[in-house]
């Protein structure tokens, strides 16, 4: 069985790539900001939970057990993820583009690349350790 065999590994490998042709995207758009009537290209948001969705699995509920623990009510507000940020700029040759909104996109997608790197090398590193190697 090789790693990427492991949902685990596939899903983070999948994650990965995502990120890698999203960052071409974002690039290209950037790159294009000058262009007149340019249109920016944004991948489809990668579901990294329906890698590990079961059929016929248990609901998990969480419970607040004091009134002063955070929220877990996630049906009704809006997460940090769905937000979307107001642009009130004109672009001044008419395309789709600003460039502070695609620099951000490009932080925030390079953010999430190194977090699925880190997690895929921690998860190489605790399966080692399982299985009695060190190195």
């Amino acid at each position: 069985m090789g790693l990427m065999d492991m949902p685990v590994f596939a899903a983070l490998t999948d994650k990965m790539r995502w990120h890698q042709a999203r960052q071409g995207l974002l690039a290209e758009n950037v790159a294009n900001a000058d262009n007149p009537g340019f249109k920016g290209r944004d991948l489809k948001q990668y579901n990294f939970e329906d890698r590990f969705k079961v059929v016929n699995a248990q609901t998990i509920a969480t419970a607040a057990t004091q009134p002063m623990h955070f929220s877990t009510n996630l049906g009704g507000a809006s997460s940090f993820a769905d937000q979307k940020m107001v642009n009130f700029e004109v672009t001044p040759r008419g395309n789709g583009i600003t460039l502070e909104d695609e620099m951000m996109k490009v932080t925030t997608n390079m953010m999430d690349y190194q977090a699925a790197t880190s997690l895929y090398q921690k998860s190489v590193k605790i399966l080692k350790t399982a299985l009695g190697k060190t190195a």
